[in-house]
């Protein structure tokens, strides 16, 4: 008899009698669209983000529990916002066509990403890990008491926003309740303008041309590669749906199983009868259960001597006689057992499925020491190969610095600053004939 969680099962034929709520169910479950569904708010379609409206609680499940890919996804959203921004201008071009930076030329722009720095700083770090995460952000725009300047920026957690459908205009508003991914009731959410998409900055200098109320102003951080213009993919999903998300939490839970349940057989010892006649006499016990308690005694003293680290490898001795006819009697046969169990072989696997992860995250598994030794995914581990690897992790990040950077750059030309640029501050590893061991940039 055996016991398990699931079976495989072949059936034929097409099913009789499906009702349509059964068809829809059906369908529903295989249907792997993130914005299938709505739910109707005062009038207005709310998209379901997810078969459930839990894309967010789904996929922070899978990702909290899955170590390679939460420590990749911090590892991109890290180096992404890198060592901080810099207010720049551009002064021009050397001939190479790099550009020629010098400091903002108004202080106050510096002293104030300066004097609010923790706000960026968590804007960016929130930002960041919804974006990376779940594919998409939303940015709240906090304007002063008279909508002249924005003061601060603030990032909704993606557990507690959803989208409207875009109307004829494309325009969309963005919902926040405690109560998502179940269906908010009456006054349990709060609606928000999303600033057009095509160009947000032209869209906000409207409203305020207009006077419009500015005090409740979405700006959306998206990644444009899923082509779902609500919710967007995070990159990441590719390496699930191919199944090595799976792998990579299956092999460390099976490993658990097996250190904590299988009984590895590692003698086979067999014993003569005449044995425990001659080292155990009937004559020398009063009742059989004596002499049982006694062979018991004995033969965990041996167990004992065989078993644990320290007595790993440990000879056994034993002694045997030989009766009249020349025939053994009392010879112990030990014999080893071969464990199929291979666990390194587990190992290899989810090394393998560790690399592809990363691989789906656009990171060189180098960088975070994830390299194998040998095979298919075998690499160089050095000093160089690492350091040539981040530096393409930042040259590839630059589309989505510029994502990020977005909403602070919205902020700064609403109050008045149209040709401020912002720069990362980088730290890059460098060779010790440098001088050191690290070198700071902008980029």
């Amino acid at each position: 008899m055996v016991s398990s969680t699931s079976y495989f099962a072949v059936t034929n034929g097409a099913p009789q009698g499906i009702t349509p709520e059964e068809k829809k169910a059906l369908i529903k479950v295989v249907d792997t669209k993130i914005d299938q569904d709505f739910t109707s708010i005062e009038g207005k379609k709310l998209l379901s983000w997810g078969s459930n409206n839990d894309f967010p609680q789904w996929a922070d499940k899978i990702i909290s529990s899955t170590s390679v890919l939460n420590s990749g996804l911090k590892f991109i959203r890290n180096f992404t916002i890198g060592q901080g921004i810099y207010a720049a201008q551009v002064d021009g071009f050397d001939a190479d066509g790099n550009e020629v930076l010098s400091p903002y030329k108004d202080p106050a722009v510096q002293q104030l990403l300066y004097s609010k720095r923790r706000m960026f700083r968590n804007y960016m770090e929130n930002c960041g890990r919804d974006y990376f995460k779940f594919g998409a952000a939303a940015v709240q725009l906090i304007p002063n008491g008279d909508g002249s300047q924005i003061v601060g920026l603030n990032t909704v957690n993606a557990y507690f926003w959803r989208l409207t459908q875009r109307d004829t205009n494309a325009f969309e508003q963005l919902v926040v309740s405690g109560k998502f991914p179940d269906t908010p009731g009456k006054e349990d959410f709060s609606f928000f303008d999303v600033l057009l998409e095509y160009d947000p900055d032209m869209d906000l200098d409207i409203r305020r041309y207009e006077k419009k109320n500015l005090q409740n102003m979405i700006m959306m951080v998206r990644d444009s590669w899923s082509n779902r213009d609500t919710y967007s993919e995070p990159i990441w999903l590719s390496a699930y749906l191919a199944g090595w998300i799976d792998i990579a939490k299956s092999v460390p839970a099976y490993l658990k199983k097996v250190y904590k349940n299988q009984a590895t057989w590692k003698w086979h010892i067999q014993i003569p009868y005449s044995f425990w006649d001659k080292k155990f006499p009937e004559g020398d016990f009063e009742k059989p259960e004596d002499r049982m308690a006694a062979i018991d005694l004995y033969m965990e003293d041996i167990e004992q001597n065989l078993l644990g680290q320290e007595n790993a490898e440990k000879p056994l001795f034993t002694h045997y006689s030989v009766n009249d006819q020349g025939k053994v009697e009392e010879e112990w046969k030990i014999t080893a057992l071969d464990n199929k169990s291979k666990e390194g072989d587990k190992l290899v696997t989810s090394a393998a499925a560790n690399s592809e992860i990363m691989f789906a995250l656009m990171i060189n598994p180098n960088v975070l020491g994830a390299g194998m030794p040998g095979g298919t995914y075998a690499g160089n581990q050095g000093g160089s190969n690492i350091r040539e690897a981040f530096l393409v992790n930042i040259a590839n990040a630059w589309v989505d610095r510029q994502n990020l950077l977005d909403p602070i750059q919205t902020m700064l030309r609403y109050n008045g600053y149209p040709d401020v640029e912002l720069r990362y501050r980088n730290t890059i590893l460098v060779t010790l004939d440098h001088g050191s061991g690290t070198q700071k940039n902008l980029a």
